[in-house]
């Protein structure tokens, strides 16, 4: 089974598969260092649960649900950290 971004929880991590998407919006997403294979970690969210905070390449990044959807997660087998 293959999640997104919204499936982690607070503290989880995991690592980028691929983007949903494609144009303006997947350029800036790979910008912010979404690209396969990068290891990410959700933060924390708004207490509205939108946006929620991302540690990917060293930098802190703030998506909101509709963006993180567009981001999947690759199956870690074994590790158990989003599923």
């Amino acid at each position: 089974m293959q999640g997104t971004l919204t499936r982690l929880p607070d503290g989880a991590s995991g690592t980028v598969g691929t983007l949903k998407i494609s144009g303006e919006l997947k350029g800036r997403l790979m910008d912010l260092g979404f690209t396969p294979g990068a290891r990410v970690t959700r933060l924390f969210a708004a207490p509205s649960g939108d946006p929620a905070a991302y540690y990917v390449r060293g930098s802190v990044i703030a998506l909101r649900r509709s963006e993180a959807e567009l981001v999947t997660l690759r199956e870690e087998r074994g590790a158990g950290t989003w599923a």
